[in-house]
């Protein structure tokens, strides 16, 4: 479901309430240079392997168990097309690691998640050819519900293929704990509507609702239940016989289902249901992915049984008409670019918690490459990238193309440099939070160049990107590309190579720095005051150095530090709440998360309290040292007639007036971090 990098939303955000901290640096305007040096030439290209069998074998058995040992992966099978017919299929290491059944590439079935969205575009297209669907109509027109008007612009069908329909993520009930527990497509996508925060058509923003969207309406203007359509009209015509988007698995393939893991060296975990199916509930095997890479590669035309039109194929294949930078690559209908090597590439990646796959069509070359994974693993690099950069360099070998970088390279690095949101992100609820930690550094290099610390390569280090064209970037001694543009409101934007989602330059109010700062500082004061409040007041009683303050005041005060220990415990609370483990924990939560809100709110409008306790504080009157004496029983201090015998309240009152205005603003500074980010919005459609 391509969901694998965001489905530990718990720990997430109890590491950013725990105080993560981070750097940010700014565009500067100081001038460098006026020309940088050139990329350095890569090396000459190697002679490329021959595509065969044997080779594929010996490169591949060399490969993968290597993989699954240093990622404490249980299994993995491997599928490759060429002109038409199979030249490769294997099953690495086990489907069930008790028992040692090895993986099977002919009946093994594996979990290609947002794989399946493939399955499904297939099925739009082929309704499209029919004169059924219209790519450009209003998708209102064939629902049985409304999708709110919020922009003039209505939703398409070509937004939702290109995912740019304007939705925010939505991850609630994306999977559920038990078959039982899923709903019909229509009750389904009517209650989990998630808000429209991008006009149709203008930003990329990857979307499982959409796409759940598009499933149900093949099942409306079809007639018939999105899976028998599926299978009708593309699973029985390719004979995919072990194929199925049904959930529970039918009876006879029950058996065959692969095992998911965390690691290789857990328990099994058990079977992964998914509510949004037509985005990602595909079981299939490796042998039947190939015969719908084949399709594809041909066409829509598989051992004689069209699927597709060729004309029909082809337009699904075409490179989209706005694609945000020209050197980019850009959204297909329903697949992806990800051209590399000099080849014209496209394909579709896939996550569960558990299964990792990727599937890629050289449409040049007529091969098809497919792998999955059945374990999570260590997730130290990506095993499935990895693989297929590996075999693309072998058989496809591509030398770099050398390149200067403009003369204003270092100033071009100043000004991009900063903080970037990612468009796919959770907005309008109370994990919206979330995307604080998402956002991207950028920061330019003295020698003009940039570092993207959410791009990292192998070894797990930030890639550094050399300026090829005017704000166009290429990975230094790599392929990966990044590019700048502005958006509508002039606001730089960031292309990369994953068309289905783009990074803009993040506000003030948006700004990881700001808003970590104003977290963590908010909750060390409160952390403070209530650590100091037993300690200072013993200290006072020993000393005898009593503030002297009025009934009232003393009430105020202790509200006050009141106020702080409801939110500390709030976030204690929320991180207990969300820490359930996996995405389907977030499922049947509301009853508690609504609870910890609730004492969320109450902290909040104590803010209101402190800063009454802060401003009475400056009213304060130091109390005469004889009162405090004898308040502390001290006779003999009574009878001083030292005329230093106020100074020690006085420095008491100003340390203690410094203090609750800092009371006042952390307890301020933490409702509005709340407010601001949604963090108390009592409706849960996250």
């Amino acid at each position: 479901m391509s969901v694998g990098k965001h489905v530990r939303t718990g720990f997430v955000l109890i590491a950013m309430l725990a105080g993560m901290a981070v750097s940010a640096q700014g565009p500067a305007k100081t001038s460098l240079p006026k020309k940088a040096p050139a990329e350095q030439q890569q090396p000459a290209v190697v002679k490329p392997a021959e595509l065969t069998s044997a080779d594929l074998e010996a490169f591949l058995d060399g490969v993968m168990p290597t993989q699954l040992q240093r990622g404490n992966i249980a299994g993995a099978v491997v599928s490759v097309v060429k002109d038409g017919k199979v030249i490769f299929a294997k099953g690495y290491g086990y489907a069930d690691v008790e028992a040692k059944k090895p993986v099977s590439p002919d009946d093994t079935l594996f979990r290609p998640g947002s794989i399946s969205k493939l399955f499904t575009w297939t099925a739009v297209m082929q309704l499209v050819e029919q004169g059924k669907l219209d790519l450009d109509r209003d998708v209102n027109d064939y629902l049985d519900f409304k999708i709110p008007a919020t922009y003039p612009q209505p939703i398409t069908l070509r937004n939702i293929m290109t995912h740019t329909a304007g939705f925010a993520e939505a991850i609630k009930d994306l999977f559920v704990k038990n078959p039982e527990d899923m709903k019909p497509l229509n009750v389904y996508l009517a209650n989990h509507m998630p808000p429209r925060i991008f006009a149709p058509g203008t930003t990329p923003a990857y979307s499982n609702y959409a796409t759940t969207l598009a499933g149900y309406i093949v099942q409306r203007v079809s007639g018939k239940p999105f899976n028998d359509y599926v299978v009708s009209n593309i699973l029985q015509p390719l004979g995919m016989s072990h194929t199925t988007f049904d959930q529970p698995l039918p009876a006879a393939l029950k058996p065959l289902m692969s095992s998911g893991y965390s690691l290789a060296s857990e328990k099994a975990k058990p079977f992964e249901v998914v509510q949004a199916w037509p985005a990602g509930s595909v079981s299939t095997s490796a042998m039947d992915m190939t015969h719908f890479m084949i399709a594809h590669l041909q066409n829509g035309e598989y051992n004689g049984a069209r699927i597709l039109r060729p004309e029909t194929a082809q337009l699904m294949h075409s490179r989209q008409t706005f694609a945000w930078q020209p050197a980019m690559n850009a959204m297909c209908l329903g697949f992806y670019e990800e051209t590399r090597n000099g080849h014209r590439i496209i394909g579709h990646g896939g996550d569960t918690e558990l299964f990792h796959s990727d599937l890629h069509l050289i449409l040049d070359a007529g091969v098809g490459f497919f792998v999955s994974y059945n374990s999570a693993g260590k997730g130290e690099v990506s095993n499935r990238t990895e693989l297929f950069e590996d075999f693309l360099n072998r058989y496809f070998p591509y030398q770099i193309p050398a390149a200067t970088a403009p003369s204003t390279a270092a100033d071009d690095a100043k000004a991009v440099s900063g903080l970037y949101v990612v468009s796919r992100r959770l907005q309008g609820n109370m994990l919206e939070a979330l995307g604080v930690l998402g956002e991207a550094k950028i920061s330019g290099t003295p020698d003009g160049k940039i570092m993207v610390d959410a791009l990292r390569d192998f070894a797990g280090q930030p890639k550094k990107f050399v300026e090829i064209a005017p704000l166009v970037y290429r990975e230094v001694g790599g392929q990966d590309k990044i590019a700048f543009t502005r958006d509508a409101n002039g606001r730089l934007r960031v292309s990369i190579d994953y068309p289905f989602m783009v990074f803009d330059r993040a506000g003030f109010l948006e700004n990881k720095v700001f808003n970590l700062f104003v977290l963590i500082a908010s909750l060390g004061i409160m952390v403070l005051a209530l650590v100091f409040w037993p300690v200072n007041g013993l200290l006072r009683r020993h000393y005898g150095r009593k503030l002297g303050l009025g009934a009232g005041d003393r009430r105020l005060r202790t509200l006050a530090r009141l106020v702080c220990a409801i939110n500390v415990l709030f976030v204690l609370l929320l991180a207990v709440v969300l820490s359930g483990g996996g995405i389907t924990s977030l499922n049947n939560i509301d009853g508690r998360l609504h609870a910890v809100q609730f004492l969320g709110v109450i902290g909040s409008v104590g803010a209101l309290v402190c800063v009454y306790n802060a401003l009475r504080a400056w009213r304060w009157q130091p109390a005469p040292r004889a009162t405090v004496a004898a308040a502390s029983g001290d006779s003999a201090s009574v009878t001083s007639s030292d005329s230093s015998s106020t100074e020690t309240p006085q420095r008491q009152l100003r340390a203690s007036r410094i203090f609750e205005s800092l009371i006042a603003l952390g307890c301020l500074g933490f409702a509005w971090f709340l407010l601001y980010w949604n963090v108390l919005n009592f409706s849960l459609h996250y």
